[in-house]
């Protein structure tokens, strides 16, 4: 699981425990260590899901991050669980992703504290891959912490061969830096987000950074190059050996 929000309605904990059937989550990753993306932290664990293994940025401590969420506030318990979970889950992992998810591989990327303090450029940004689908999920990343990471080759080149791209913090415009389009032409961008309610929520024109021919929305049968919660609720990647296929829970 990439992150662990929740809405009013729907909880991934309670699917795991009750739609799944299952007790433990064997890989979560946490993108943004801020409260859209833990939400349910404390909730799996009263569920009584058990997380085997956390994928984080590793360069702070959770002694350091509750100073950096502290400014902001007191914590939530999903911060708590969180900064908490920072100094339990430092062992080797006996399970390594690429060689226990079926085919399913995971490279992450990462900005050092305290070269960086802003828990969005702070943020751990997954690239996760099978066949030849590749999705990007960059958490809250802002246009610093981007630039940062083009500075790695490495990463340059997971950019070149990403289909998708979930936009960053949310499609804000603070997480969109256009340098990334110099190594990076996906086919599609969501934009996952809730209703807009203030001006800050305006997206910046993703449609002209994706591929002219876009992708084929498999539920609708039309021709799509953003995706958003908004528009469409739910949107499902199937990926297999010759290719990918889109579903989504509205018309759009």
């Amino acid at each position: 699981m990439i992150d662990s929000g929740c809405t009013a309605t729907w909880r991934p904990s309670t699917y795991i425990r009750h739609q799944l059937n299952r007790s433990i989550l064997d890989y979560l990753f946490i993108t943004n260590a801020d409260q859209d993306h833990m939400s349910d932290l404390k909730g799996l664990e009263e569920a009584g899901v058990f997380v085997s293994t956390l994928v984080r940025n590793p360069t702070y401590t959770g002694q350091e991050m509750a100073q950096i969420k502290a400014l902001s506030g007191p914590l939530t318990r999903d911060a708590h669980w969180y900064v908490t979970a920072c100094g339990e889950f430092n062992q080797t992992v006996t399970e390594p992703f690429d060689a226990y998810m079926g085919g399913i591989t995971a490279k992450w990327f990462f900005n050092p504290y305290p070269q960086f303090v802003k828990t969005n450029d702070l943020s751990l940004v997954v690239f996760i891959q099978f066949a030849g689908f590749k999705i990007l999920f960059p958490g809250d990343l802002e246009g610093p912490g981007w630039r940062a990471l083009l500075a790695d080759p490495a990463f340059r080149l997971e950019l070149m061969t990403t289909n998708v791209l979930v936009a960053s913090h949310h499609g804000r415009q603070s997480g969109f830096c256009e340098d990334v389009f110099n190594y990076c032409t996906p086919d599609a961008v969501v934009i996952s987000d809730k209703p807009i309610v203030h001006d800050t929520q305006r997206t910046p024109d993703y449609r002209q950074v994706v591929r002219d021919e876009g992708v084929i929305v498999r539920t609708t049968g039309k021709r799509r190059h953003v995706l958003t919660t908004r528009r469409d609720g739910s949107i499902t990647f199937r990926a297999c050996a010759d290719g990918y296929f889109i579903d989504t829970e509205c018309a759009g």
